[in-house]
């Protein structure tokens, strides 16, 4: 979905007339970065919240031994922040990169707080998308400890349907907790399953 703006965003979840749109725009920054850029790096703060524009951002952290471990994929018309430096001023856990020249709204605590306290229906609004997170991130830790490789590939295709030819198939495997051989046999297993 190339090209939905935060504008396009707003108007679909939010009843705003077009000043409130323009204000809120006016107030909100669009930065573009490059192929490999990062917005955020670990034990930095992360002072900001990402509206996915165009492009596409990973969220990732590296274990003691140098490992990457993708916890999200953030393509056009998804969020991206690490939530807990966010709203608890918490050094950063993670990474977030720009896995493709990426164009993205920014959003910080002041703007957002500001939203809340003056736009009607902004705080439900944000409420929702904070719940939202929670459900995904849930069912993620219970897709991991319970489901079978070829489950999470799934369920990865069903929640990412382009990711799938954006990114190498090494960072499909980080991100369903496998190694790329075993991504290589779940996909070819489902390949050879009769339709």
């Amino acid at each position: 979905m190339k090209g939905f703006s935060f504008k396009s965003y707003l108007t679909s979840n939010l009843t705003i007339s077009e000043e409130e749109v323009a204000t809120l725009l006016h107030q909100c920054t669009i930065k573009e970065f490059n192929k490999g850029d990062f917005l955020v790096r670990e034990n930095e703060f992360c002072k900001q919240v990402y509206f996915v524009e165009e492009g596409l951002l990973r969220q990732f952290f590296m274990d003691e031994s140098g490992k990457e471990h993708i916890l999200q994929f953030a393509p056009e018309n998804w969020f991206a922040a690490d939530r807990e430096s966010f709203y608890f001023n918490q050094p950063s856990k993670y990474f977030i990169q720009a896995l493709e020249p990426t164009k993205v709204a920014i959003m910080d605590d002041v703007y957002i707080k500001n939203l809340e306290a003056t736009m009607h229906g902004f705080l439900d609004f944000n409420n929702r998308l904070l719940h939202n997170h929670i459900r995904a991130l849930q069912n993620r830790i219970v897709s991991l400890l319970s489901e079978t490789a070829e489950k999470r590939y799934l369920n990865f295709i069903q929640l990412y349907p382009d990711v799938m030819l954006r990114v190498p198939l090494t960072m499909i495997a980080s991100y369903l907790g496998i190694t790329p051989e075993s991504l290589s046999r779940v996909r070819k297993d489902l390949a050879n399953k009769p339709h």
